[in-house]
C-alpha cells in the first residue's frame, strides 16, 4: 500500500519537467556484469550488530580494524573476525564515522536517550572518547551521517519522521566543538532512514523507501534543491525498497532490502547512469553498507536485518569525476542583526567611516521590503529609517548642505523611481532623510557616486532596463536637487556599479555578461571597456561590485560578487585588470556565523577602523542566513584575512587619511 501511494504520489509530484530529468538518467542496465563475491562475516565469534564499518587504514596501524553498532553491547572496536578490542557501554545504532588527525570522530544514535551521539576513538590506543549527545530533538530520529566541507568543518546530518532533516556544525578539523550548532533544517523525503556524503562533491544522497534515491547540496550554504539518482519503476530502474547508501567520488552504491540487491551507479554530467544490480545471495534484507576501495574493486560489508553480517569483493569501482575548483575561504568576524522582513529582503551595503573616530563608523544596509538600516562595526542595529523598498546605496563625504558640511548617502527607491538622500552627521553618525530626486526610470535599480574634486558630485542610477542616467548633485539652498547631465545605455539589465573618482573611473555590471567601465565624466563619451566577462572565473548573476584603494594606490583592487557560484572576483582595479584571485566567504564555527551565499551587494574600505579591521573591512550580503536560519543580513569580514587568502600586497598605511571605496579621502581628525 505504501509503494503504490509513493508511486501515484511521485507521478503527480514531479511534473513533465522533473520527469524529463528522470528519463535522462533513468536505468538503463549496461551489458557489464561486475562480480561481487560475498561470505558470512565475524563466524569465529558469532557477533551480532545493528551497524558495522570499516576503520581507514590509515588509522589502523597495518591491522585491520571495524567498528560495530549494538542496542546490547554499546560501540566496539573491532578485529578483521569480530573480536572485541574496546568498548564504549550502551545502546547504539546507524554508524557513520570521519578520520579526524589520529582519531576516528564517529557518531552514532544513542537508542537510550534517543538523541545523536558523537565520540572519539583513538585505534591504535584502542579507547573510546566520552560520548557527547546533541540536544534532543522533538522528533524520533531515522538514520545520519558526517559530512566534511572543504575548509575542514564537520557536520552531521539526522534524519527525522515525516520528512525531518537537520544539518548541525559538529566539529573543525581534528577538534569536536563543545557545543555543536543547528545550521540549518531541511525538507527531506518521508519514511527517509538513510543518508551518505560524498565530501568531494558536496552531496547529500538520502532514500526514500517508497520512490527512490535523492542527490541534495550538502554545503552549510546550499540551497535545498534536489536531484534523482535512480527512481522506482516506471520513472527509473529500482524496482523494490531503496535502503542503505555508500558513497564514492563519481558514484553511489545502494541496497536494495525488498529484493536483496546491490545497485550501482556512476555519476555522468550532472546525473547517475545505472550500472548493474547484483543479486545478493543469502541474505533475506539487507539493511547495511560499508565500503572502502581494494586494489581496482572494492571490499564490502553488507548487514542483513537479522544482525548477520558478509564480507565481500567486487571488481569495480566508479569512476572519478572532475570536481569544482576549492576556492579560498575567509570567515566573517561579525553579522549584523537580521533585516526586518522575510524573503530577498537585505540588498545593498556601504561603509561610513568617521571622520575623527574611525571605531565609531556605520554600515548602512538596504532592506528592498522596508528602507535602511545602520548598524555599528559589531553589526548592532542603531538606528531603521522605514522609507520605501531601498535597493542599492552609496556614500561620499564632504557635501555642503546650504552652509553645512555633512557626508551624504542616496539610495535607489523602488517605490517611486527615484533616489532618496540622506544627510549623515559627521559628530554622531546619525542618518536624516536630506531630500528626494525624481527620475524617468519606470523600474529603478541601482545607484553609485562619483565625486571628482571637492564640491562637485554625481549619483548614476540604472533601470532594469538599462538605462543609465546621471545627475550633478547641488543643495546651495539646503535641498538636495539632481540635474541630469548624462544618459547611455546598456544591451541588459545592470545593477552594480562603482566610480573611481581619482582616475574618474565607472564600473558597472551588466548581470548576465560581465564587467564594463567607462568615463565617469558628465562630458565625456560612454564607451563601455570590458573588465571581466562572464565564464570560468565570473558566474552570472554579476551583482554588488566596490573598489579597494589604498592610500598610496599602488594595491588597487576591484571587487564583484559572482552570484552564481557564491563567491567574490578580486581584480586590479587598473587596466589590464588582471585577476589576482576568487574566494568565499565561509562559516565562522567559533563564533556561530555562518557563510554568506547568494550576495547582492557588497562594499569594502581600507580605512583602518581599529582592532581586526586595520588594514579595512568588506561588508557582503548574505542570501541565506543561517545558524539559526533567520531573516538575511550582513557578513564584515576583515580585509586582510582576504589579503592573506589571495596572497594580496599589504597596504601601505598613511595616517589621517581613510578612503571610502571611491578613492574620495575622509581626513581622520
Amino acid at each position: 500500500m505504501i509503494f503504490e501511494f509513493s508511486r501515484i504520489s511521485l507521478a503527480i509530484l514531479l511534473g513533465t519537467s522533473l520527469l524529463a530529468t528522470i528519463g535522462e538518467c533513468r536505468a538503463q542496465a549496461a551489458p557489464f556484469t561486475p562480480a561481487l563475491k560475498l561470505s558470512p562475516w565475524g563466524a569465529v565469534t558469532g557477533r551480532e550488530a545493528d551497524d558495522l564499518r570499516f576503520v581507514p587504514a590509515e588509522l589502523a596501524g597495518g591491522a585491520e580494524l571495524r567498528i560495530a553498532a549494538s542496542e546490547q553491547q554499546g560501540l566496539s572496536l573491532l578485529d578483521s573476525e569480530g573480536r572485541e578490542l574496546a568498548r564504549l557501554p550502551g545502546s547504539y545504532a546507524s554508524l557513520d564515522s570521519r578520520s579526524a588527525g589520529h582519531q576516528l570522530i564517529v557518531a552514532a544514535l544513542d537508542e537510550t536517550a534517543q538523541q545523536a551521539t558523537l565520540v572519539s576513538l583513538d585505534p591504535a590506543g584502542r579507547q573510546w572518547s566520552p560520548p557527547q549527545l546533541l540536544p534532543a530533538r522533538d522528533y524520533a530520529l531515522a538514520g545520519l551521517c558526517l559530512y566534511r566541507d572543504e575548509t575542514a568543518n564537520l557536520h552531521l546530518f539526522l534524519l527525522g519522521e515525516e520528512g525531518r532533516g537537520e544539518q548541525w556544525l559538529v566539529g573543525n578539523d581534528a577538534r569536536l566543538l563543545d557545543e555543536p550548532r543547528l545550521v540549518r533544517t531541511l525538507p527531506l523525503p518521508p519514511e527517509a532512514a538513510h543518508c551518505q556524503v560524498d565530501d568531494g562533491a558536496n552531496l547529500l544522497f538520502v532514500d526514500e523507501a517508497g520512490a527512490g534515491l535523492w542527490a541534495y547540496p550538502a554545503h552549510p550554504e546550499a540551497d535545498t534543491t534536489r536531484q534523482p539518482v535512480d527512481m522506482l519503476k516506471p520513472f527509473g530502474s529500482f524496482t523494490g525498497r531503496a535502503g542503505a547508501m555508500a558513497a564514492l567520488s563519481g558514484g553511489l552504491l545502494a541496497l536494495d532490502s525488498r529484493h536483496a540487491e546491490l545497485h550501482l551507479y556512476q555519476q555522468e554530467h550532472a546525473g547517475w547512469k545505472a550500472l548493474a544490480s547484483l543479486p545478493l545471495d543469502g541474505l533475506e534484507k539487507p539493511e547495511r553498507l560499508s565500503v572502502r576501495p581494494l586494489g581496482e574493486g572494492l571490499e564490502l560489508l553488507i548487514g542483513d536485518d537479522n544482525g548477520h553480517f558478509y564480507k565481500g569483493e567486487l571488481d569495480w569501482r566508479p569512476r572519478p569525476v572532475a570536481l569544482p575548483k576549492v576556492l579560498p575561504s575567509v570567515a566573517a568576524l561579525r553579522q549584523s542583526e537580521p533585516v526586518g522582513r522575510h524573503g530577498d529582503a537585505a540588498d545593498d551595503p556601504a561603509i561610513w567611516v568617521h571622520p575623527g573616530q574611525p571605531a565609531l563608523s556605520r554600515v548602512l544596509g538596504t532592506n528592498k521590503k522596508q528602507g535602511l538600516q545602520v548598524y555599528d562595526l559589531d553589526g548592532k542595529l542603531l538606528q531603521d529609517l522605514p522609507v520605501g523598498r531601498l535597493n542599492n546605496i552609496d556614500v561620499r563625504p564632504d557635501f555642503l548642505l546650504g552652509d553645512t558640511s555633512v557626508d551624504l548617502a542616496v539610495a535607489s527607491n523602488r517605490d517611486r523611481n527615484s533616489i532618496t538622500v540622506f544627510a549623515i552627521d559627521r559628530a554622531s553618525g546619525k542618518l536624516r532623510e536630506a531630500g528626494e530626486i525624481s527620475t524617468p526610470l519606470a523600474d529603478i535599480y541601482g545607484i553609485c557616486l562619483f565625486q571628482p574634486a571637492p564640491g562637485e558630485l554625481y549619483a548614476f542610477a540604472n533601470g532594469k532596463g538599462g538605462s543609465f542616467l546621471q545627475y550633478r548633485l547641488s543643495a546651495a539652498d539646503g535641498a538636495v536637487k539632481g540635474e541630469l547631465v548624462r544618459r547611455f545605455q546598456v544591451d541588459s539589465q545592470p545593477e552594480g556599479c562603482v566610480a573611481d573618482d581619482r582616475r574618474q573611473r565607472l564600473f558597472l555590471g551588466e548581470e548576465d555578461v560581465g564587467v564594463w567601465a567607462l568615463d565617469a565624466r558628465p562630458d565625456a563619451p560612454a564607451t563601455p571597456e570590458s573588465v571581466i566577462r562572464v565564464g570560468e572565473a565570473l558566474h552570472a548573476d554579476v551583482e554588488g561590485l566596490a573598489l579597494y584603494l589604498s592610500a598610496s594606490h599602488d594595491n588597487d583592487y576591484l571587487v564583484i560578487s559572482s552570484q552564481g557560484n557564491d563567491s567574490y572576483v578580486v581584480l586590479d582595479a587598473e587596466p589590464p585588470y588582471a585577476w589576482r584571485g576568487t574566494f568565499r566567504v565561509g562559516l565562522n564555527g567559533v563564533l556561530g556565523i555562518d557563510g554568506a551565499a547568494e550576495t547582492d551587494g557588497l562594499e569594502v574600505t581600507s580605512a583602518n577602523l581599529g582592532g581586526p579591521w586595520s588594514q579595512g573591512m568588506l561588508v557582503v550580503q548574505d542570501g541565506r542566513k543561517r545558524m539559526p536560519e533567520q531573516t538575511q543580513n550582513f557578513k564584515f569580514v576583515p580585509w586582510r584575512e582576504v589579503a592573506a587568502a589571495l596572497g594580496l600586497d599589504a597596504p601601505v598605511s598613511t595616517s589621517g587619511k581613510a578612503l571610502s571605496s571611491s578613492g574620495s579621502e575622509s581626513v581622520i581628525e
